[in-house]
Protein backbone atom coordinates (compact mmCIF):
# COMPACT_ATOMS: atom_id res chain seq x y z
CA UNK A 1 0.00 0.00 0.00
CA UNK A 2 1.28 3.46 -0.92
CA UNK A 3 2.14 5.75 1.99
CA UNK A 4 -0.23 8.47 0.83
CA UNK A 5 -3.10 5.98 0.61
CA UNK A 6 -2.36 4.60 4.06
CA UNK A 7 -2.31 8.11 5.50
CA UNK A 8 -5.63 9.05 3.93
CA UNK A 9 -7.25 5.92 5.31
CA UNK A 10 -5.74 6.67 8.72
CA UNK A 11 -7.14 10.19 8.75
CA UNK A 12 -10.48 8.95 7.48
CA UNK A 13 -10.71 6.82 10.62
CA UNK A 14 -9.63 9.65 12.92
CA UNK A 15 -12.03 12.21 11.48
CA UNK A 16 -15.02 9.87 11.70
CA UNK A 17 -14.21 9.03 15.32
CA UNK A 18 -13.66 12.72 16.09
CA UNK A 19 -17.05 13.68 14.64
CA UNK A 20 -18.78 11.00 16.70
CA UNK A 21 -16.99 11.96 19.92
CA UNK A 22 -17.75 15.65 19.46
CA UNK A 23 -21.42 14.81 18.89
CA UNK A 24 -21.40 12.80 22.12
CA UNK A 25 -19.97 15.73 24.07
CA UNK A 26 -22.57 18.16 22.76
CA UNK A 27 -25.37 15.69 23.50
CA UNK A 28 -24.35 15.26 27.12
CA UNK A 29 -23.98 18.98 27.71
CA UNK A 30 -27.40 19.61 26.24
CA UNK A 31 -28.88 16.91 28.48
CA UNK A 32 -27.28 18.48 31.55
CA UNK A 33 -29.28 21.62 30.91
CA UNK A 34 -32.42 19.66 31.73
CA UNK A 35 -31.03 17.75 34.72
CA UNK A 36 -29.30 20.44 36.74
CA UNK A 37 -31.16 22.56 39.30
CA UNK A 38 -32.47 25.99 38.44
CA UNK A 39 -29.72 28.59 38.58
CA UNK A 40 -26.83 26.17 38.03
CA UNK A 41 -24.70 27.19 35.07
CA UNK A 42 -22.74 24.96 32.73
CA UNK A 43 -19.21 26.03 31.84
CA UNK A 44 -19.56 25.87 28.06
CA UNK A 45 -15.95 27.00 27.69
CA UNK A 46 -14.93 23.54 28.90
CA UNK A 47 -16.13 22.00 25.64
CA UNK A 48 -13.78 24.22 23.67
CA UNK A 49 -10.90 23.32 25.99
CA UNK A 50 -11.62 19.59 25.64
CA UNK A 51 -11.12 19.84 21.87
CA UNK A 52 -7.96 21.90 22.26
CA UNK A 53 -9.29 24.72 20.08
CA UNK A 54 -9.58 27.61 22.53
CA UNK A 55 -7.27 29.88 20.51
CA UNK A 56 -9.35 29.44 17.36
CA UNK A 57 -12.55 30.06 19.30
CA UNK A 58 -11.25 33.26 20.90
CA UNK A 59 -10.34 34.67 17.49
CA UNK A 60 -13.94 34.46 16.28
CA UNK A 61 -16.19 34.70 19.34
CA UNK A 62 -16.27 37.11 22.26
CA UNK A 63 -18.48 35.12 24.64
CA UNK A 64 -18.27 31.43 25.55
CA UNK A 65 -22.03 31.07 25.77
CA UNK A 66 -24.06 28.07 24.68
CA UNK A 67 -24.97 29.39 21.24
CA UNK A 68 -21.42 30.36 20.29
CA UNK A 69 -19.86 27.11 21.49
CA UNK A 70 -22.48 24.95 19.78
CA UNK A 71 -22.02 26.79 16.49
CA UNK A 72 -18.23 26.59 16.77
CA UNK A 73 -18.15 22.84 17.50
CA UNK A 74 -21.03 21.78 15.28
CA UNK A 75 -21.07 23.80 12.09
CA UNK A 76 -18.13 26.23 11.97
CA UNK A 77 -16.13 25.19 8.90
CA UNK A 78 -13.26 27.40 10.05
CA UNK A 79 -12.79 25.11 13.05
CA UNK A 80 -11.09 21.87 12.00
CA UNK A 81 -12.44 20.19 15.16
CA UNK A 82 -16.10 20.93 14.37
CA UNK A 83 -18.36 18.07 13.42
CA UNK A 84 -19.00 19.46 9.95
CA UNK A 85 -15.28 20.02 9.28
CA UNK A 86 -14.41 16.52 10.51
CA UNK A 87 -17.06 14.98 8.26
CA UNK A 88 -15.91 17.07 5.28
CA UNK A 89 -12.32 15.90 5.78
CA UNK A 90 -13.46 12.30 6.28
CA UNK A 91 -15.45 12.55 3.04
CA UNK A 92 -12.47 13.90 1.12
CA UNK A 93 -10.18 11.15 2.40
CA UNK A 94 -12.83 8.55 1.55
CA UNK A 95 -13.28 10.00 -1.93
CA UNK A 96 -9.57 9.71 -2.69
CA UNK A 97 -9.39 6.10 -1.41
CA UNK A 98 -12.55 4.74 -3.02
CA UNK A 99 -10.56 1.93 -4.63
CA UNK A 100 -9.56 0.70 -1.16
CA UNK A 101 -12.66 1.06 1.02
CA UNK A 102 -16.04 -0.63 0.36
CA UNK A 103 -18.33 1.34 -1.94
CA UNK A 104 -21.12 1.11 0.64
CA UNK A 105 -18.91 2.86 3.20
CA UNK A 106 -18.09 5.67 0.77
CA UNK A 107 -21.80 6.16 0.04
CA UNK A 108 -22.64 6.30 3.74
CA UNK A 109 -19.84 8.79 4.48
CA UNK A 110 -20.94 10.99 1.61
CA UNK A 111 -24.57 10.85 2.71
CA UNK A 112 -23.63 11.63 6.31
CA UNK A 113 -21.67 14.69 5.29
CA UNK A 114 -24.51 15.98 3.10
CA UNK A 115 -27.02 15.33 5.89
CA UNK A 116 -24.89 17.17 8.46
CA UNK A 117 -24.27 20.08 6.08
CA UNK A 118 -27.97 20.47 5.37
CA UNK A 119 -29.08 20.23 9.01
CA UNK A 120 -26.17 21.66 11.01
CA UNK A 121 -27.83 25.04 11.46
CA UNK A 122 -30.75 23.37 13.23
CA UNK A 123 -28.47 22.14 16.00
CA UNK A 124 -27.92 25.63 17.38
CA UNK A 125 -31.43 25.57 18.87
CA UNK A 126 -31.98 23.19 21.79
CA UNK A 127 -35.13 21.62 20.39
CA UNK A 128 -33.83 19.68 17.36
CA UNK A 129 -30.24 19.42 18.61
CA UNK A 130 -30.62 16.13 20.47
CA UNK A 131 -32.14 14.31 17.49
CA UNK A 132 -29.55 15.71 15.07
CA UNK A 133 -26.58 14.70 17.22
CA UNK A 134 -27.97 11.23 17.88
CA UNK A 135 -28.43 10.71 14.15
CA UNK A 136 -24.81 11.71 13.51
CA UNK A 137 -23.61 9.29 16.21
CA UNK A 138 -25.75 6.48 14.81
CA UNK A 139 -24.47 7.07 11.26
CA UNK A 140 -20.84 7.06 12.43
CA UNK A 141 -21.42 3.74 14.20
CA UNK A 142 -23.11 2.36 11.11
CA UNK A 143 -20.09 3.29 9.00
CA UNK A 144 -17.77 1.62 11.53
CA UNK A 145 -19.92 -1.50 11.26
CA UNK A 146 -19.70 -1.40 7.46
CA UNK A 147 -15.92 -1.29 7.63
CA UNK A 148 -15.84 -4.21 10.07
CA UNK A 149 -18.29 -6.31 8.08
CA UNK A 150 -17.46 -5.57 4.45
CA UNK A 151 -13.78 -4.56 4.27
CA UNK A 152 -10.97 -7.09 4.08
CA UNK A 153 -9.10 -7.09 7.37
CA UNK A 154 -5.81 -6.18 5.75
CA UNK A 155 -3.37 -3.30 6.24
CA UNK A 156 -5.93 -0.74 5.12
CA UNK A 157 -8.45 -1.87 7.70
CA UNK A 158 -5.74 -1.94 10.35
CA UNK A 159 -4.93 1.71 9.69
CA UNK A 160 -8.61 2.57 10.21
CA UNK A 161 -8.67 0.67 13.51
CA UNK A 162 -5.37 2.24 14.58
CA UNK A 163 -6.80 5.68 13.85
CA UNK A 164 -10.06 5.08 15.69
CA UNK A 165 -8.31 3.59 18.72
CA UNK A 166 -5.84 6.47 18.97
CA UNK A 167 -8.53 9.13 18.56
CA UNK A 168 -10.73 7.34 21.10
CA UNK A 169 -7.97 7.13 23.70
CA UNK A 170 -7.16 10.79 23.20
CA UNK A 171 -10.78 11.93 23.58
CA UNK A 172 -11.32 9.80 26.68
CA UNK A 173 -8.38 11.45 28.40
CA UNK A 174 -9.72 14.87 27.42
CA UNK A 175 -13.15 14.10 28.83
CA UNK A 176 -11.70 12.74 32.06
CA UNK A 177 -9.40 15.76 32.32
CA UNK A 178 -12.29 18.17 32.74
CA UNK A 179 -14.92 15.82 34.09
CA UNK A 180 -14.89 17.23 37.58
CA UNK A 181 -16.79 20.25 38.87
CA UNK A 182 -15.00 22.43 36.34
CA UNK A 183 -18.14 21.77 34.31
CA UNK A 184 -20.02 23.78 36.92
CA UNK A 185 -17.68 26.61 37.87
CA UNK A 186 -20.39 28.40 39.81
CA UNK A 187 -21.27 25.58 42.22
CA UNK A 188 -18.31 25.83 44.54
CA UNK A 189 -18.43 29.60 44.42
CA UNK A 190 -22.07 29.67 45.51
CA UNK A 191 -21.43 29.05 49.19
CA UNK A 192 -22.74 25.48 49.12
CA UNK A 193 -21.43 22.86 51.55
CA UNK A 194 -19.73 19.65 50.43
CA UNK A 195 -22.93 17.73 51.24
CA UNK A 196 -24.90 20.06 48.98
CA UNK A 197 -22.36 19.89 46.16
CA UNK A 198 -21.91 16.09 46.18
CA UNK A 199 -25.17 15.21 44.33
CA UNK A 200 -24.27 17.64 41.58
CA UNK A 201 -20.75 16.24 41.31
CA UNK A 202 -22.22 12.75 40.97
CA UNK A 203 -24.51 14.07 38.24
CA UNK A 204 -21.48 15.44 36.39
CA UNK A 205 -19.66 12.12 36.59
CA UNK A 206 -22.77 10.38 35.28
CA UNK A 207 -22.69 12.82 32.36
CA UNK A 208 -19.04 11.92 31.75
CA UNK A 209 -19.98 8.24 31.62
CA UNK A 210 -22.93 8.92 29.32
CA UNK A 211 -20.74 10.93 26.94
CA UNK A 212 -18.83 7.71 26.29
CA UNK A 213 -21.89 5.41 26.44
CA UNK A 214 -20.23 3.94 29.52
CA UNK A 215 -22.86 4.31 32.25
CA UNK A 216 -24.47 0.86 31.94
CA UNK A 217 -21.14 -0.96 31.70
CA UNK A 218 -19.82 1.03 34.66
CA UNK A 219 -22.80 0.00 36.78
CA UNK A 220 -22.17 -3.64 35.92
CA UNK A 221 -18.53 -3.46 36.99
CA UNK A 222 -18.67 -1.00 39.91
CA UNK A 223 -21.17 -1.93 42.62
CA UNK A 224 -21.17 1.45 44.28
CA UNK A 225 -22.59 4.93 43.76
CA UNK A 226 -21.17 6.98 40.94
CA UNK A 227 -18.09 8.82 42.18
CA UNK A 228 -15.08 10.49 40.62
CA UNK A 229 -12.43 7.96 41.67
CA UNK A 230 -14.29 4.92 40.34
CA UNK A 231 -15.40 6.68 37.14
CA UNK A 232 -11.86 7.77 36.26
CA UNK A 233 -10.46 4.33 37.10
CA UNK A 234 -13.06 2.65 34.89
CA UNK A 235 -12.55 4.98 31.93
CA UNK A 236 -8.79 4.86 32.18
CA UNK A 237 -7.97 1.29 33.18
CA UNK A 238 -10.85 -1.09 32.46
CA UNK A 239 -9.53 -3.67 30.01
CA UNK A 240 -12.92 -4.75 28.67
CA UNK A 241 -14.73 -1.49 28.00
CA UNK A 242 -13.96 -0.49 24.38
CA UNK A 243 -13.72 3.24 25.04
CA UNK A 244 -11.35 3.04 28.00
CA UNK A 245 -7.80 4.25 27.49
CA UNK A 246 -6.20 0.88 28.33
CA UNK A 247 -8.52 -1.06 26.01
CA UNK A 248 -7.97 1.41 23.16
CA UNK A 249 -4.20 1.14 23.56
CA UNK A 250 -4.39 -2.66 23.60
CA UNK A 251 -6.42 -2.64 20.38
CA UNK A 252 -3.94 -0.19 18.88
CA UNK A 253 -1.03 -2.44 19.83
CA UNK A 254 -2.72 -5.46 18.29
CA UNK A 255 -3.22 -3.67 14.97
CA UNK A 256 0.34 -2.34 14.89
CA UNK A 257 1.79 -5.82 15.35
CA UNK A 258 0.58 -6.84 11.89
CA UNK A 259 2.38 -3.96 10.16
CA UNK A 260 6.04 -3.94 9.05
CA UNK A 261 8.70 -1.74 10.67
CA UNK A 262 6.55 -1.35 13.75
CA UNK A 263 9.30 -1.21 16.40
CA UNK A 264 9.24 2.53 17.17
CA UNK A 265 5.44 2.75 17.27
CA UNK A 266 5.10 -0.35 19.47
CA UNK A 267 7.71 0.99 21.88
CA UNK A 268 5.77 4.24 22.24
CA UNK A 269 2.52 2.34 22.78
CA UNK A 270 4.19 0.14 25.41
CA UNK A 271 5.40 3.13 27.43
CA UNK A 272 1.96 4.75 27.18
CA UNK A 273 0.29 1.55 28.36
CA UNK A 274 2.61 1.38 31.35
CA UNK A 275 1.75 4.96 32.27
CA UNK A 276 -1.98 4.21 32.06
CA UNK A 277 -1.97 0.82 33.81
CA UNK A 278 0.38 1.63 36.68
CA UNK A 279 -1.29 4.88 37.71
CA UNK A 280 -2.84 5.05 41.18
CA UNK A 281 -6.04 6.70 39.98
CA UNK A 282 -7.76 7.28 43.39
CA UNK A 283 -4.63 9.00 44.67
CA UNK A 284 -4.38 11.12 41.53
CA UNK A 285 -8.03 12.15 41.81
CA UNK A 286 -7.37 13.26 45.39
CA UNK A 287 -4.16 15.18 44.64
CA UNK A 288 -4.89 16.52 41.17
CA UNK A 289 -5.24 14.72 37.86
CA UNK A 290 -4.17 17.50 35.51
CA UNK A 291 -0.42 16.85 35.33
CA UNK A 292 -0.91 13.11 34.87
CA UNK A 293 -3.45 13.56 32.06
CA UNK A 294 -1.16 16.06 30.36
CA UNK A 295 1.69 13.55 30.43
CA UNK A 296 -0.56 10.82 29.07
CA UNK A 297 -1.74 13.03 26.22
CA UNK A 298 1.87 13.81 25.32
CA UNK A 299 2.51 10.06 25.05
CA UNK A 300 -0.59 9.60 22.87
CA UNK A 301 0.64 12.39 20.59
CA UNK A 302 3.98 10.58 20.53
CA UNK A 303 2.27 7.45 19.19
CA UNK A 304 0.80 9.52 16.36
CA UNK A 305 4.25 10.96 15.63
CA UNK A 306 5.83 7.49 15.45
CA UNK A 307 3.07 6.28 13.12
CA UNK A 308 3.56 9.31 10.88
CA UNK A 309 7.34 8.97 10.81
CA UNK A 310 7.20 5.25 10.02
CA UNK A 311 4.47 4.87 7.42
CA UNK A 312 3.47 8.25 5.98
CA UNK A 313 5.25 10.59 3.62
CA UNK A 314 6.40 13.70 5.55
CA UNK A 315 5.29 16.13 2.83
CA UNK A 316 1.79 14.70 2.67
CA UNK A 317 1.61 14.41 6.45
CA UNK A 318 2.15 18.13 6.84
CA UNK A 319 -1.07 18.78 4.92
CA UNK A 320 -3.19 17.04 7.53
CA UNK A 321 -4.20 18.28 10.96
CA UNK A 322 -1.94 17.13 13.76
CA UNK A 323 -3.17 14.94 16.59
Amino acid sequence: MLSRVAERIYWLGRYLERAENTARLLTVYSTLLLDLPRGAKIGWHTLVEITGSRAGFDEKYQDTDERSVIRFLLSDTGNYCSILSSLALARENARTTREIIPSEAWEQINNLYLFAKENASKGVARGPRHQLLNQIIAHCQQIAGLFAGTMSHNSGYNFIRIARSLERADMTTRIVDVGSVTLLPGLRQGGKSSEQIEPFENMIWMAVLNSLSAYQMYRQHVLDRVNGGDVVTFLMQDRQFPRSVVHSLAKLESCLQSLPNNGAALAEVSSTQALAVEADIPLLVQNGLLEYIDELQIHIAGIHARITDTWFLPVVSGQQQSA
